[in-house]
């Protein structure tokens, strides 16, 4: 439990209280246990997304964390704003290019700081297991298939 004098940012979630939204003169903390994980339209139903700070739909910095159960993939992708991954749990597999390759992917374990450009093309397999990213950007947040049938939204 938070210290008194503090709050939990508990998301969505029915009587909580909101994400932390950029200029709030408000010390707040995300723990884990109240964080809400959502779909989300763009990846595979099984993968998870839950908002900690901002609003990725606007022009201004967001954090989201992204779980991805064992042997999902994401198929290639590009957003156009830059990211800064950092493995929460488990290990991070990323590819660049737009065709999926194996043989391209790196292993990231707990604990990595990726950063990757706006604009490439790349793809993810929770080869070894579940993974949680978590993402911190200026958006809005985009993402592109480089396959439009590979989109989850055009299904």
């Amino acid at each position: 439990m938070p210290e008194k004098g503090y709050t939990s940012v508990v998301g969505a979630k029915p009587g909580g209280i909101p994400t932390h939204q950029l200029g709030e003169g408000v010390f707040r903390a995300v723990l884990p246990e109240d964080i809400e994980w959502k779909p989300f339209a763009a990846f595979p139903p099984s993968v998870r997304l839950a908002v900690l700070v901002g609003q990725p739909s606007e022009a201004a910095p967001y954090t989201i964390r992204v779980r991805v159960p064992h042997d999902v993939k994401l198929m290639p992708h590009k957003h156009p704003e830059d990211r800064v991954y950092t493995v929460m749990s488990g290990v991070f597999y990323i590819g660049l290019g737009e065709q999926f390759d194996a043989d391209k992917l790196e292993a990231y374990p707990n604990g990595s700081v990726i950063v990757l450009p706006g604009n490439t093309y790349h793809f993810h397999w929770a080869k070894s297991g579940e993974y949680i990213t978590q993402v911190t950007a200026i958006g809005p947040l985009g993402l592109e298939y480089f396959n439009a049938g590979e989109d989850p939204r055009n299904r």
